[in-house]
């Protein structure tokens, strides 16, 4: 069937079922930014394959909406679907709350397959709709039942993380998640996000392609955690192993039932944006909830010392591999037919030639020329143009590796520049700089720090449209909460910075139909000096791969900006030339010096 096709099969069932106005988020049931091939629902009914968004379906009406990363693939993707594009944030364009209640006639139904949706996300729904006396239904999945070749769930197995990698116990992390429970007055906190559940049992799965996580749920009280996941997916060991910690297995969809036998006196933790709106509508009436961030959430963000010593172990691994791919490219570019794909599919061989390499921890974006101007680009078959031999090659890509995930984005310059290229590329070049070189006082958030990375841009009168940073899993998800560098304020980036934390540090410039640009280093944040003024942090670079001197201005820099880019590049020679050849340790002598 064709988009067009789908919606009006939709509509059919929408007629049939009495609904007003039907909702399709990107999510899965577990409010995973990345979902498996089973939970993309919203790119089936629209034809948008960005990691974002969500779609919205009237009797008469379509509409997608996306942020700032999408606004170009978007653009294409929808292009003769009939799904008209709202760009989020952009002067003019309704919320999509605001949308709905607008649309849906008085004493309407909005439908939504419940487990999908958020908690938070279905409570501002009922908001918007209470003026209208409109009602919601979510206890039907209509997508399923047009989406005749559905994939089924994965059936992948799990796989264990010894201390060795984590650093902490199961055992610990459930006293430490306890005694919060305890100070937030609750006696049950139940989990629907992957990323806590994983980190706390200290497992893995691969369940959602490039993101090592375990479809599952879990209930935990202050003498047991019930997990609810497909057993099929643990070895014997990792169940003995859990039922030291009194942790029992439970079908995973058997949550939805066993919500509904907590007793009224039970005071029950549930984060708003992590648990979905389903689970929360199973509560019992009388039982207490009580909304706050998950513990977990602050816990898994602030790595300890082994964790940190993988992390950074994983990040002088796929330097090499990277600067092994850049040197192959320099090499190689208008010599060899070299594509986006293939260049993607190189820089993977060059990473798994690393000890402890699983697997991509995303999806590459590689775009030449004016594809770089995407933001999130991913190149397909039908897309697939050579790497430009004058001009520019972006590159955003990361390992999946035992010791941790690494996300690095490098620009490559090949060829005549113009003056433009050059001019961009160093004004990326000072956003990155000078945000690097922050020293704050503790209790500073990513968005107080952000303005440092745009004001280089924004003395040009540019901007990028997406955040500046986020945080980084170990070995989970690529963007990880609680912090991050961006000009707005978002509810899940507002925790402050804290000693441990892994925050990537990302400016950009796009100029649609010509080049992009963006640089992309991994930083620890580290404690600095204590004075009578409070605990000073700083950002510790942990990316070690050349940046591209080729496509460099130094008149458009600072005497402190030369000589922070050559104490970088001194780093990036003293880590990576011992894992190089001969001749490979010459080129990188001459794309680490000093300018």
């Amino acid at each position: 069937m064709t988009v067009p096709e789908r919606i009006s099969a939709l509509r059919s069932l929408m007629e049939e079922k009495g609904y007003d106005v039907y909702l399709i988020p990107t999510d899965d049931n577990h409010q995973s930014e990345y979902v498996g091939e089973h939970f993309k629902a919203r790119a089936f009914i629209t034809g948008f394959t960005g990691s974002a968004g969500s779609a919205v379906i009237t009797k008469t009406e379509a509409g997608l909406w996306t942020d700032g990363r999408y606004f170009i693939q978007a653009a294409q993707q929808l292009d003769g679907s009939g799904v008209t594009l709202f760009k989020m944030g952009e002067p003019g364009v309704p919320a999509l709350e605001d949308y709905i209640a607008k649309v849906i006639p008085e004493g309407g139904t909005l439908g939504f397959d419940g487990r999908v949706v958020a908690m938070g996300e279905g409570q501002a729904l009922e908001a918007a709709l209470a003026p209208k006396n409109g009602k919601i239904n979510y206890s039907e999945d209509l997508i399923d039942k047009i989406w005749e070749d559905r994939p089924a769930l994965s059936e992948k197995p799990a796989f264990a993380l010894g201390e060795e990698y984590t650093g902490e116990s199961t055992t610990s992390k459930l006293s430490r998640i306890r005694e919060a429970m305890k100070e937030a007055g609750a006696n049950v906190h139940v989990l629907a996000a992957l990323d806590d559940i994983c980190w706390t049992i200290n497992l893995r799965g691969d369940d959602i392609e490039y993101f090592p996580l375990l479809l599952s749920y879990a209930i935990i009280t202050m003498d047991d955690m019930k997990l609810y996941v497909d057993e099929r997916k643990l070895t014997p060991e990792m169940k003995e192993n859990l039922a030291k910690d009194n942790i029992s297995i439970h079908p995973y969809n058997a949550i939805y039932e066993d919500i509904k036998a907590l007793k009224a006196e039970d005071k029950v933790l549930v984060d708003p944006s992590r648990l979905n709106y389903a689970i929360y509508n199973n509560i019992p009436s009388g039982a207490t909830v009580i909304e706050q961030m998950n513990p977990e959430v602050l816990m898994k963000a602030m790595k300890n010392d082994v964790e940190l010593k993988n992390i950074i172990n994983a990040h002088i691994k796929d330097g090499v591999a990277m600067t092994k791919f850049m040197y192959w490219l320099k090499k190689n570019v208008g010599k060899i037919e070299i594509t986006e794909i293939s260049a993607a599919e190189k820089l993977e061989e060059f990473r798994k030639e690393q000890e402890g390499y699983l697997w991509q921890s995303f999806e590459p974006i590689c775009g030449s020329g004016e594809h770089g101007a995407i933001v999130h680009y991913a190149a397909t078959p039908e897309t697939n143009i050579p790497v430009v031999t004058d001009g520019l090659f972006l590159t955003d890509t990361g390992g999946g590796y035992m010791e941790g995930s690494t996300d690095i984005t490098r620009t490559f310059a090949f060829g005549k520049l113009t003056n433009r290229m050059k001019d961009d590329f160093t004004t990326v070049l000072l956003c990155n700089l000078h945000l690097a070189r922050a020293v704050f006082l503790y209790g500073t958030c990513g968005y107080n720090l952000d303005v440092l990375a745009r004001i280089p841009a924004w003395e040009r009168g540019l901007n990028f449209n997406h955040g500046t940073g986020h945080g980084v899993g170990y070995l989970m998800n690529i963007h990880e909460a609680p912090a991050g560098f961006r000009c707005a304020i978002r509810e899940k980036e507002k925790s402050p910075l804290e000693p441990g934390m892994v925050i990537t540090n990302e400016p950009g410039i796009y100029i649609e139909g010509s080049h992009g640009i963006r640089t992309e280093n991994e930083m620890v944040v580290r404690k600095g000096q204590k004075t009578e003024y409070g605990q000073f942090l700083y950002f510790e670079p942990i990316t070690y791969v050349p940046i591209d001197l080729d496509a460099i201005n130094p008149d458009m820099m600072k005497q402190e900006d030369k000589d922070q880019l050559n104490a970088y590049h001194a780093k990036v020679y003293e880590i990576v030339a011992p894992h190089l050849d001969d001749e490979q340790k010459e080129w990188l002598k001459e794309y680490t010096r000093a300018i």
